[in-house]
């Protein structure tokens, strides 16, 4: 059985603030099947450890960036499937007002780079001591907040017995911190240069990780690919060209016991469309389809050309139901035009219970991204037979098959992609959309054929127990 900590700052159903949390809280279990005895590692927000079911102390340290600290055990998931749950238990760090990165005001917590450093030593001790008898022999680290843990192993003698894997799930965040904080981070000054985790005159937590970890995964592969042009790489595009061999794609899944539809057959969809116009006001005698969107509301996730393209899908019968939060600005504009256009209904926040029917009743879900490394709304909506209409990147790209000629003609479509991400293409795609929805024949079989797509972590959760077994191999192979 290969042994695997997972560190993460996010872990459903704990903590989520994004698709992070579902890919740390779903790993272990479909892993599990594969012979992966993976447990995670989570920081102790106030809201996990007041959530916290049975559990014990698994380790403790007198002095861990400024306080004392626990490590607690507890169980991750059902009673008859639990995983390994570790929660750092660090209140100086940890226990205070607001979300895991951000004050109630907005703003970033000032010593994010110690919080999070804390959670990468913790990590590396136990890759290097061990906790409770259990060793990992992988270190998986997902994102920046996990990005020193390779080199904190490499700095405790570990990393020569101990295999390191990072994951990109947004290289946009990349944990930077003035270079004054090297030695209250514990950090080895030798590291501090291009070729080590300096970036721009600053520490940099995700180069940190991508610089000493042994093997790099991102959530698709073409956002794999993406992220090797400047475009996309976030000014890390020629550290990921040098570790390009090391690097791997692997696309996200979604929990298809959460994310199970409220209906069998695509006819009994039409009831739970009637139900979600009733509860939104919305009109239930306009012809064309009825189009969410669940979504950050960022420049990122395209909202603001979605907004500029909306009379192609307004113009033409369509209807818009979003559930989301972020930018003031936008939030204000799909606001005002939810006053002013009664085929537009707006929630500003997140709702999971809302969220799930806005699936169920919805004809389409758009997600149009700027860029998005894998995207899980697209899955739910493959999933629910919502019919994705997405744009042309990351893993947008390789879950959605496109209504194009060839593929209607090969009866494999599943959803609509659009390219460029302009509001030019998107508002064609929309129109596009109105055409295929009023085609009665083709709607249902795309719908069919979404709803046939595998989605879940099945696929997915083989590539890494395979990824991670080679890994194992390899560091045995150095250390004979």
């Amino acid at each position: 059985m290969t042994r695997v900590l997972s560190v993460a700052s996010e872990c459903v159903p704990l903590i989520k603030t994004g698709g992070l949390a579902d890919v740390v809280g779903a790993l272990p279990g479909a892993l599990a099947v594969h012979g992966v005895d993976m447990r995670v590692l989570l920081p102790g927000y106030r809201q996990v450890i007041a959530n916290l079911p049975t559990q014990s102390v698994a380790a403790e340290y007198g002095d861990l960036f400024g306080g004392p600290a626990r490590v607690l055990k507890a169980p991750l998931g059902s009673e008859t499937s639990a995983q390994v749950l570790y929660v750092l238990e660090a209140p100086h760090l940890f226990d205070r007002d607001g979300g895991p990165y951000m004050d109630k005001s907005g703003n970033d917590w000032r010593d994010n780079p110690e919080r999070f450093a804390a959670l990468s030593s913790v990590a590396a001790m136990i890759g290097a001591d061990g906790i409770e008898g259990w060793s990992p022999q992988i270190l998986h680290c997902h994102d920046w907040q996990a990005g020193f843990a390779p080199l904190y192993l490499r700095e405790l003698g570990a990393a020569g017995r101990v295999s390191s894997l990072m994951t990109i799930h947004n290289i946009a965040f990349q944990g930077m911190a003035p270079a004054a904080r090297i030695g209250t981070l514990g950090l080895p000054r030798t590291g501090f240069h291009q070729r080590g985790y300096e970036f721009w005159d600053s520490v940099s937590a995700l180069k940190a990780g991508l610089v000493y970890a042994d093997k790099l995964s991102t959530v698709s592969p073409t956002y794999a690919s993406e992220l090797m042009t400047k475009e996309f790489g976030m000014g890390l595009d020629g550290v990921l060209r040098e570790r390009q061999e090391d690097m791997v794609g692997i696309l996200n899944g979604i929990d298809e016991d959460i994310w199970t539809p409220p209906y069998k057959t695509i006819a009994e969809k039409a009831k739970h469309k009637a139900a979600l116009r009733k509860e939104l006001d919305l009109p239930d005698d306009w012809p064309g389809p009825l189009c969410v969107v669940i979504s950050r509301m960022t420049e990122q996730k395209g909202l603001d050309i979605l907004m500029q393209a909306l009379p192609a899908l307004l113009d033409r019968g369509g209807q818009l139901a979003l559930l989301g939060s972020g930018n003031p600005g936008l939030e204000e504009a799909f606001q005002r035009k939810a006053q002013k256009h009664p085929g537009v209904a707006v929630r500003i926040g997140y709702d999971e219970a809302f969220a799930h029917r806005l699936m169920a009743g919805g004809d389409a879900i758009l997600v149009p991204s700027r860029f998005e490394p894998c995207g899980l709304t697209q899955l739910y909506g493959l999933r629910y037979g919502t019919l994705p209409l997405v744009a042309l990147t990351g893993g947008l790209a390789d879950t959605v098959i496109n209504a194009s000629p060839a593929g209607l003609a090969a009866g494999c479509a599943t959803g609509l992609q659009f390219h460029p991400v302009t509001a030019q293409a998107l508002a064609q795609s929309l129109m596009r959309l109105i055409t295929l929805y009023q085609d009665k024949e083709t709607w249902t079989r795309m719908m069919t054929n979404a709803m046939a797509s595998p989605v879940s972590w099945t696929h997915s959760a083989a590539k890494y127990a395979a990824l991670y077994a080679d890994m194992v191999t390899a560091k045995k192979a150095k250390t004979a």
